[in-house]
């Protein structure tokens, strides 16, 4: 484009040009299928445009020194033939279609993952510069052909229509890493990833693919790498561990405290565990005999740690003489905050906690009133399990079924807590 031309100045979106008529000497040869950038400053220029043709011919690539006119429908080069521009692209170029349209940005700021759903240009002078990427669902929903419904949408709730990220603020991960080759992720460079808590990073990790997760871990010092394992979710440790070096994964778990270790390699197969198991016991073997030790009582099974002094209520009782009864036996129970309901063969159909209990008419049924969907242990239950049922949803005890689903007693919180404190630190 020469310094006259009236798109200087003008902002132009990726996904406006992509499909784009490509036209030589007022004949079409083609249309747009990608872009191609090379890193500058402040901004990367676009540097070549790969061109689609009909027919299976082989695709143009033309620098873009070659483009004199650039429309939403239509781009003008000046060559005077096709030939010399069927050629293969290098495989360092960046191309904004394949390489960042669509993939994934960590949005340090933030703390979450955005999604590239468009890229921002600028025509400047004779270039065509890249200044942001673009993370609204405005730019989403025009791309599905609904841009319509994209206005009405913003326009009723009032939401950014050009909600972006600056380029430099963004920057490709390191070239060196394999898994990568051939692909263009993207991060935020605002912040590093040594000064994100690993709470907010283990939530980026989160939602990467498996390639990402490895990659941007791989980076991380051990101490940190070894904080943010702790707070990833137990499915995603069991995509990541097994990816690394088990020397690597052993370093990590020799930070932690032994407890800490055990419950990330509770997460995983057990041939994997051993395997790490024996890469620690390399480095510190009474480390490793305390992890091993933990992961043996986790598979204790939750009878052991089952009391009876439970209150246990028929589903036909009203409040009132529920609470007489109460009265009568709770100084000598071991769980006194849920009550358990169960119909005439001892099964249990519900529980009600002491607050809801005490807050209840005089009247009513304990049927009528109870929560029927109920959270329970088997006797043949981990340990392990019941401290993750614990976790999850914060209850004070869980009820213990056996296989005819009658009520066989409950595990106190305090109990397998403090069974957990003792073996675990």
């Amino acid at each position: 484009m020469n310094g006259t031309d009236p798109n200087i100045g003008r902002v132009t979106y990726l996904t406006d040009i992509l499909g784009a008529r490509i036209s030589a000497h007022g004949k079409k040869i083609g249309r747009l299928w990608d872009l191609v950038i090379t890193e500058a400053q402040p901004f990367p220029e676009v540097k070549k445009i790969v061109v689609k043709r009909p027919f299976g011919d082989h695709a143009l690539v033309i620098p873009w020194e070659k483009v004199k006119l650039l429309k939403r429908n239509e781009i003008v080069v000046s060559i005077d033939g096709t030939k010399e521009y069927e050629t293969e692209l290098p495989k360092a170029d960046i191309l904004l279609k394949d390489h960042i349209l669509d993939k994934k940005v960590l949005d340090v700021e933030d703390r979450e993952i955005e999604v590239v759903y468009d890229v921002k240009m600028l025509a400047k002078g004779n270039s065509l510069l890249v200044t942001d990427v673009n993370i609204s669902h405005y730019r989403f929903l025009r791309r599905l052909g609904i841009k319509w419904f994209a206005n009405v949408y913003y326009w009723m709730f009032g939401k950014d229509k050009d909600k972006k990220i600056p380029w430099n603020y963004i920057q490709s991960l390191p070239p060196d890493i394999d898994s990568f080759t051939g692909d263009v992720k993207l991060k935020i460079l605002k912040e590093t990833l040594a000064d994100i808590h690993p709470a907010d990073l283990a939530d980026i990790i989160e939602e990467l693919d498996s390639r990402q997760r490895i990659a941007i871990f791989n980076q991380l010092e051990p101490e940190r790498a070894s904080d943010t394992l702790e707070e990833i979710e137990p499915q995603v440790q069991r995509d990541l561990v097994p990816a690394l070096k088990k020397e690597r994964v052993a370093e990590l778990l020799n930070t932690m405290t032994s407890g800490q270790a055990a419950d990330i390699l509770a997460s995983l197969p057990h041939v994997e565990t051993s395997a790490i198991l024996l890469a620690l016991r390399v480095i510190n073997p009474r480390h490793e005999r305390k992890i091993a030790s933990i992961l043996e009582h986790q598979e204790e099974q939750i009878a052991h740690f089952t009391t009876t002094k439970i209150i246990s209520l028929p589903q036909t009782m009203t409040v009132d003489a529920a609470r007489e009864h109460f009265n009568r036996v709770a100084k000598d129970l071991s769980v006194i905050l849920y009550l358990y309901v169960t119909d005439a063969e001892g099964k249990l159909v519900g529980v009600m906690d002491l607050k809801e209990f005490l807050q209840a008419k005089d009247d009513a049924l304990l049927r009528d009133i109870m929560i029927d969907n109920v959270i329970t242990l088997e006797p043949h239950s981990t340990l392990k399990e019941a401290l993750e049922l614990f976790s999850r949803y914060d209850f004070r005890a869980l009820p213990v079924v056996d296989d005819a689903e009658k009520l066989t007693g409950a595990v106190p919180y305090r109990d397998v807590m403090n069974l957990k404190h003792k073996f675990l630190e």
